[in-house]
Order: C-alpha cells, then structure tokens, then sequence
C-alpha cells in the first residue's frame, strides 16, 4: 500500500508543475485521494461484499468529487488533476501512468450487464471534459484532447480532439 501511495506522488508531482511537495501531493489532491479510497477500500469491498463496495464509492465521490465504480479497473500510477466531476464507469479499464483532467467520463453506451466502458491503454493522456463512451480503446501513449468526444477507437501514439473526435496531425 506504501509503496503505490509514494508512486502515485511521484507520479502526481513529476506531472503537475504546480505540485510543489510530496506532503502537499499527500494531503491536497482530491484525484490521488479517490483513486486510494477506490484501490484500497471501494474495489476489494466489491468483489467480497458488492452493496458496501458501492457505499464506499458513494463516499468517496462525496469526498471527492470523483466518481469511479468500485467494479473498474485502474492501474498504477493512475493520476486525475484536479478531479472534479471525473466518472468512471464499471467496466471501464485504464492502465498504468495514465492522466487525466477534470470533467474526464469512461461512459458506457450499452444498457446490457457486458464490457461498455472505455479500455485506456497505458501511458495515455485524457484532457479535461473529455467524454470517451463504449468499449472503444484508447491505445498506448494516445492524447485526448479537452472537451472531446470519442466513440472509436484511438491508436497508440495518436492524438485526437474535437466532437466527433479526430485525428490531428503534428505539425513538422
């Protein structure tokens, strides 16, 4: 459990410029506080017992802000700047070093008990208020740029924005 703690804020304050210690990592981001309550309290409940999982996650949004379902899948090293407003749905699935912004929703689009969330790869960048609805895949190291909305899949590497979300290019 330490060691997750100490690599979530190394993690936090190597992408947050405005991070300016550990101890203010440990006690003022609410995201890093959700993403534990759901790693170390929400998730395990659920898989024993899944009405106090989903009271634990009902608290942690409180607290938070943040909304995960204890049901979802969240890596190491898992970051949420500012995190308000942030959801995450059940079976949703996002891998290590992943970050994301305020606003961010892993939404499902399909009403049936199947995977209908999003799958974020490892390494992935999701700007604030980005919707990604489905079981779409956002590929390793992709970027999804703030205020999009993506119902594809997005490769690795790739960078995309706008409503529908598109690939954008680099400029060379």
């Amino acid at each position: 459990m330490f060691a997750r703690v100490r690599d979530d804020v190394a993690a936090m304050r190597s992408r947050d410029p405005a991070a300016t210690s550990d101890l203010e990592v440990l006690l003022c981001y609410p995201g890093l506080h959700a993403v534990w309550l759901h790693v170390f309290l929400a998730a395990p409940l659920y898989r024993a017992w899944p009405l106090a999982g989903r009271v634990a996650s009902n608290l942690a949004r409180w607290l938070t802000g943040v909304e995960i379902h204890p049901g979802a899948d969240l890596g190491r090293r898992v970051t949420i700047d500012h995190g308000a407003g942030v959801v995450i749905g059940e079976t949703a699935r996002v891998g290590d070093d992943v970050h994301m912004y305020h606003g961010v929703t892993l939404g499902g689009d399909d009403p049936r008990p199947v995977k209908r969330h999003p799958t974020v790869r490892e390494g992935a960048t999701l700007g604030a208020n980005a919707t990604l609805l489905g079981d779409i895949e956002i590929g390793e190291g992709a970027t999804v740029g703030a205020a999009s909305v993506v119902t594809r899949d997005v490769p690795a590497g790739a960078t995309v924005a706008g409503n529908p979300a598109q690939r954008i290019e680099d400029a060379e």
